[in-house]
């Protein structure tokens, strides 16, 4: 019989896997999650972490599952080119538009419903200005080919732009662009982060 706590955790990671299903733009069903799951690869990717993560915290006698997951999980980095740890902080609508190239240290904190797009790496940075690792903020959109370095901050609704390179924080609502990345305006991420938990609850 399952405790009140993992009860509880089941609930929440069923409700997180819905937050990132609705990113897809085609609502949250059982006929959504297979559609997502089978032609999505990004979907398909960032379920496997979940699920690895939840088991993960549950009981030893999960252990095993828990290690399967992760084998699976491994199986997909290696064919879909996606490297997130399974103990990534990543809160809820996580949203992976096009696979390949994506590598995120496992100590780098991502908010709630991110964009991550091709080639993007977020990592550590050791020494030297900003050491550590990112910090990123909820509904930020993170650029094909742009890399986040160190230990700054990307705040709330943040854009970065393609092939990027990001090594100072970002306030809230900015644009950053180039290399190294400089804010080039304030119009912010509500163009291109869309289906939003925000947007779910308004529904």
């Amino acid at each position: 019989m399952l405790s009140d706590e993992s009860r509880q955790q089941q609930l929440t990671f069923w409700s997180v896997i819905g937050a990132d299903l609705y990113r897809y733009g085609h609502g949250v069903s059982v006929g959504s999650f297979a559609k997502q799951y089978f032609l999505v690869p990004g979907f398909r990717y960032s379920f496997w972490m979940r699920v690895a993560n939840l088991l993960r915290q549950e009981s030893i006698l999960w252990r095993p599952a828990h290690y399967l997951c992760r084998a699976i999980l491994h199986r997909y980095s290696l064919r879909y080119g996606i490297s997130i740890p399974y103990n990534t902080r990543i809160g809820p609508g996580l949203y992976i538009g096009h696979h390949g190239g994506i590598v995120i240290s496992s100590e780098v904190v991502i908010g709630c419903d991110c964009n991550i797009n091709h080639d993007v790496t977020i990592g550590m940075k050791y020494g030297g200005r900003n050491p550590g690792v990112p910090v990123i903020g909820d509904r930020v959109y993170l650029g094909p080919g742009c890399k986040v370095i160190g230990g700054i901050c990307l705040g709330n609704d943040v854009v970065v732009g393609a092939n990027s390179v990001v090594v100072d924080s970002a306030p809230a609502a900015s644009v950053v662009a180039g290399v190294p990345a400089k804010k080039i305006s304030s119009k912010g991420s509500s163009d291109y982060v869309v289906n939003t938990q925000a947007t779910r609850r308004a529904g």
